[in-house]
């Protein structure tokens, strides 16, 4: 085996110190990425070290590299050692440990490369593990959270990254001598210590203690930021601060966050008269309430006390002072993004934090599979203790990872009872989703297909994916709406609502009501979700749409990136803004752009069954107030990505060219026959379109990928809307649906699922003879 001491003598270095061998000039190089990388961070060399360096850089020989050495070992918190098998050894450094409450510091980490390694090298302390489990794997039922003061959560204090950004390398070079940069967070104040292990790649660390090295800091104690944060009328509110520092680390660590922190985000959402901990230094902050604000950006620069930041909100909209409320119907505190430990997923109060923070009046906080035993328990069928109106929160269920989930998920909102009979936990629900919806509308219940553009996808019937499972990515055969082509149905969206929406079932009061009330919109890509509503709309149903973010599970970003705005006369409640979804009498929106006060001649949107009746055929005077705003400069990233790309709505993608304007479009029976062009400047504008109506229609008004109405059936001569190729599609869709459903319904449900679904056929044959 080869010994430190016979490298040495290979390289004719023998008596010498370890790198004094080193050639200057690729080594002094790297000196110089140092003083500019260190300098960018933020800790600097002092000037009198800053002065040596560049002497000795000028200077370009081995005694520059000695003078630089003796500068640099100062700074070095660690020496590393790559051995010739490549094996990896740690020792402390000369630097003093010193780190900052909420904080960031730099230090250096010597390496000795005597293998010539030139892979990363990496750095791990078990100090720095994650403060939870994140993902959504299904918990034991009933089982003890942990508990966020166990030792194994508390002493996690410590985050770290070595910094590869430009001007650094993100690879060691392979010269003999170099050093790296090292940064460490400290969560805490005092004295904390931590123990730290560096690797090359997998099976590099040396043998037992010789890999890792324990470290005590003083950490010192942050300074105080009080929060002055007030709404549009000066009241006090809570909103989002995004604090990141020229280096552009984001503040408070993320991976040291627990609700109502999310670690998933980059943001925080913070009241009136609180206040967070950052140390001295300078700060880019951005201040926002939800997408109807306008952002504010400003440097903060924070240096040897405490100190306050005083912020307003700033509205370039406010549908709420028109009556419309919005309001994100499918939102999650367990599952996916969320940790189940420390918790199994968070609480009413975090999740009513964030949605205030994001100014969305209604969340609906769906409790599904994963954590479902623990999360069950906050369920009242009423809203939620933790509600302060106007923002309503109240706990409903998602059917997702259990009972009828396989052909398709479903939001049950206003339920009376959380509990499908005959059990008291998820393995006995139904596998037929018809069955589902007749026990949720039973108690009165808002019931409608979760992201549901899934499954449904435009594939070409030669495409090979059509008979795999869905997967996003696959590129689609047309974006044209309406389209013909009959989708895989191979996905967890809309797809059984094929089904159910020919389906009336008895309703609280013994009534028959329709089985589906909505279609989720703005989660899923529009073309894929809007298709098959408007085409069932052109069948005669009336299925009205509401905005969803599935969060944090389609989008983590934040609550309320798809939302509804639901007019209302009567008081904010949970309930009404439902009963507003079931009526139609609300508009869906990634809220960058609104259609409001939709009307054909004088009735107004979600009034009188939505219902116009002409008598012949005549003009109809179409009115809205329309207002949308982009940024000035475009976003080619979005505007022209693929519909199955993120984010699958946003005002982007309507931009016209280069231009700040986007289309309003008035459909019927889902074909845009009109549009008007609008600036995206914030301005509302109030637009008017003449309307010719031949025979029965829905109308409908939209800003591609970005706000859509409900529809207003317009009858002529009392009779029903019906478009022979829409009807001639749904049938066909019943068949496809079949072939990918049949087999996840359970033999006992066999028989329902063969009668539900040739009633389908039927109602569909029917309708095509009328």
């Amino acid at each position: 085996m080869k010994t430190r001491s016979f490298l040495l003598a290979v390289l004719g270095m023998t008596n010498l110190t370890w790198g004094a061998g080193v050639e200057p000039q690729p080594f002094l190089a790297a000196v110089q990425r140092i003083i500019e990388a260190t300098s960018f961070l933020g800790t600097p060399f002092s000037d009198d070290e800053i002065a040596t360096l560049k002497a000795a850089i000028t200077q370009n020989d081995a005694a520059a590299v000695e003078k630089v050495k003796s500068v640099l070992d100062a700074h070095a918190l660690f020496h590393v050692t790559i051995t010739p098998e490549q094996r990896v050894k740690v020792e402390r450094g000369a630097a003093k440990a010193v780190l900052d409450e909420a904080g960031w510091r730099q230090y250096l980490v010597r390496v000795e490369n005597e293998a010539g390694v030139t892979a990363r090298l990496a750095v791990s302390s078990p100090q720095a593990k994650e403060m939870y489990v994140k993902g959504s794997p299904p918990v034991a039922p009933h089982a003890k959270p942990r508990d966020p003061g166990e030792p194994a959560i508390s002493t996690r204090w410590l985050d770290l990254q070595m910094f590869e950004a430009p001007p650094m390398q993100p690879t060691l070079s392979g010269l003999g001598l170099e050093y790296r940069i090292v940064q460490l967070y400290s969560r805490d104040a005092g004295k904390r210590d931590a123990t730290f292990s560096f690797d090359t790649g997998q099976g590099t660390q040396d043998l037992g203690f010789r890999n890792e090295t324990s470290v005590l800091f003083d950490c010192q104690a942050a300074r105080e930021v009080k929060l002055a944060i007030t709404d549009e009328n000066g009241q006090p509110c809570i909103a989002e601060l995004l604090i990141k520092d020229k280096a552009g680390r984001v503040y408070p660590s993320q991976i040291k966050r627990h609700a109502p922190d999310f670690f998933f985000h980059p943001q925080i959402y913070r009241g009136d008269g609180e206040s967070l901990k950052l140390p001295d230094g300078e700060y880019d902050v951005v201040f926002r309430r939800g997408p109807e604000s306008v952002p504010e950006t400003r440097k903060v620069a924070i240096s040897g006390q405490n100190t306050s930041w005083s912020f307003q909100v700033k509205r370039w909209i406010d549908p709420s002072k028109l009556g419309w409320w919005s309001g994100d119907h499918h939102i999650h505190a367990a599952g996916c993004a969320h940790y189940s430990v420390p918790t199994q997923g968070v609480h009413a109060p975090d999740m009513a934090r964030h949605c205030m923070g994001e100014d969305l009046k209604i969340g609906a906080n769906l409790t599904w599979g994963p954590c479902f035993d623990y999360q069950k328990q906050f369920f009242t069928g009423t809203e939620d203790k933790e509600s302060r109106f106007p923002f309503l929160l109240r706990y409903d269920v998602e059917v997702s990872g259990f009972g009828s989930h396989k052909s398709g998920h479903l939001c049950l909102l206003k339920l009376k009872e959380q509990m499908y009979p005959g059990g008291d936990s998820t393995d006995h629900w139904p596998t037929l989703c018809l069955n589902t919806l007749k026990w949720a509308k039973k108690q009165g219940a808002l019931t409608g297909p979760a992201h549901s553009g899934w499954g449904l996808q435009p594939l070409a019937e030669n495409d090979p994916a059509r008979g795999q499972q869905y997967k996003l990515g696959l590129p689609s055969a047309t974006d044209e709406l309406p389209n013909f082509i009959v989708p895989p149905f191979n996905g967890i969206g809309a797809c059984e609502y094929i089904v159910d929406v020919t389906h009336m079932v008895e309703g609280p009061d013994g009534k028959p009501v329709p089985a589906v009330d909505f279609m989720s919109m703005v989660d899923t890509p529009h073309t894929w979700e809007l298709n098959i509503w408007y085409h069932t709309l052109n069948a005669g149903f009336r299925t009205r749409i509401s905005g969803e973010t599935d969060f944090p599970c389609i989008y983590g970003e934040r609550v309320g990136l798809g939302r509804a705005y639901v007019k209302l006369d009567e008081r904010l409640s949970y309930d009404a803004w439902c009963e507003g979804i079931r009526a139609g009498r609300a508009y869906v929106s990634d809220g960058k752009s609104h259609l409001i006060d939709f009307k054909a001649n004088d009735l107004e949107l979600g009034t009188k069954n939505s219902e116009l009746r002409l008598a012949k055929p005549a003009s109809v005077k179409v009115t809205v107030k329309a207002a949308a705003l982009l940024d000035e400069q475009p976003r080619p990233d979005i505007q022209n990505a693929p519909a199955g790309q993120k984010p699958f709505w946003d005002l982007e993608r309507a931009r016209i060219g280069t231009s700040r304007n986007v289309p309003v479009e008035l459909l019927v029976n889902g074909f845009a026959v009109q549009k008007q062009i609008i600036a995206a400047d914030g301005t509302m504008r109030d637009l008017t379109f003449d309307l010719p109506i031949e025979k029965s229609a829905w109308i409908a008004l939209r800003i591609r990928a970005s706000s859509h109405t409900n529809p207003i059936f317009v009858i002529v001569d009392d009779k029903p809307i019906r478009e022979k190729r829409s009807l001639e599609w749904c049938l066909k869709s019943v068949d496809q649906c079949w072939s990918q459903k049949e087999s996840l319904i359970a033999p006992k449900e066999h028989a329902e699922a063969v009668a539900a679904y040739e009633h389908a056929r039927k109602v569909y044959r029917e309708r095509l003879e009328e």
